[in-house]
């Protein structure tokens, strides 16, 4: 756990929602399984092996250590565990436990000037995937130079597998005249509906709680759109798994871009690299140019970037 304290010991004030320490990168032989995030004024730390009481506390203690030097005065540390893999099938309700203080309910964090609602006792997601801060970075960008170039008329935009819409927020913040959210669960379209009213924003996006391939033509009949977000999980089970749907979900692409209108796909499967998103777009959409690769957080570096997360960039043709 060397790296792992070795980041807890310089670690600054957590303003925003940050990861901490990313073993899942492979930089840290021995340390793979162990990943940090804070989700102010909580940390959560993940292990996806076994991990022993005595190995917590050491990490509790870190914790403590450096919370003690950089908290403001009576501020008390509050962090929660989660156990993932195989052992949290045998942990049942105890995989995610809080070890010290307490989470607020509800919990709003924030990145940059925006905020949204997380839920770091329940679930394995907590409500905002913080690897993806890079692309929401680059939407909000799109976005306000469409509008700027292009006052009164702000971009459309689709975002599908839309989760808790955090694409959405960003893309209404910077102008967007209209986002489509499309997600097969309702419960986190009700949380993304929530992020929109905790950010102010209560016109201008809607919220379907469709399954995408049963709706092209709804979506398509609500296009074109200047700019389609396509965030999927990589593999779930009834929902969407990549090597098969992936290329469905491409051959719709030139049906709902605008002339010059960008595709963002994302893709975090190790096992598939950048050339499986490529390959398949040459041969379902070969109309629609690769723009390039969006960088990730410095913090999520891999020693093998094939495997890290995928975020390319795609344009139709003016």
């Amino acid at each position: 756990m060397n790296e792992l304290l070795r980041a807890i010991d310089g670690m600054a004030w957590p303003g925003d929602a940050v990861r901490i320490f990313h073993g899942r990168g492979g930089r840290y032989p021995g340390e793979e399984h162990w990943v940090l995030d804070a989700y102010p004024p909580v940390f959560v730390l993940t292990s996806f092996a076994p991990v022993t009481d005595a190995q917590l506390a050491t990490i509790g203690d870190a914790l403590q250590r450096r919370w003690a030097q950089i908290a403001p005065g009576g501020v008390p540390l509050n962090w929660v565990f989660q156990q993932r893999g195989e052992a949290a099938r045998g942990a049942g309700a105890d995989a995610t436990r809080l070890m010290s203080g307490s989470v607020p309910d509800p919990q709003v964090v924030t990145e940059g000037a925006t905020r949204y609602g997380v839920h770091v006792l329940r679930g394995q997601n907590h409500g905002l995937f913080l690897d993806m801060a890079e692309g929401r970075r680059w939407v909000r960008e799109q976005v306000a130079g469409h509008a700027a170039r292009a006052p009164g008329r702000g971009p459309k935009v689709l975002n599908l597998f839309a989760y808790t819409c955090a694409f959405s927020v960003v893309a209404m913040q910077a102008g967007a005249a209209q986002v489509v959210n499309v997600d097969m669960s309702r419960g986190a379209l009700a949380a993304g509906q929530q992020n929109h009213r905790l950010n102010g924003i209560a016109s201008g996006a809607s919220f379907l709680a469709h399954d995408v391939f049963s709706s092209w033509g709804k979506l398509t009949r609500s296009g074109p759109y200047d700019l389609v977000i396509v965030d999927p999980p990589s593999y779930q089970k009834g929902s969407f798994v990549a090597t098969k749907d992936y290329p469905r979900l491409m051959r719709r692409l030139p049906d709902l871009l605008a002339p010059g209108g960008q595709a963002l796909l994302c893709l975090n499967a190790p096992e598939l690299g950048p050339a499986f998103l490529d390959d398949a777009m040459r041969e379902q959409a070969p109309g629609l140019q690769r723009v390039g690769r969006l960088p990730n957080p410095p913090v999520f570096a891999d020693r093998d970037e094939a495997r890290s997360l995928k975020v390319i960039v795609y344009r139709a043709p003016a």
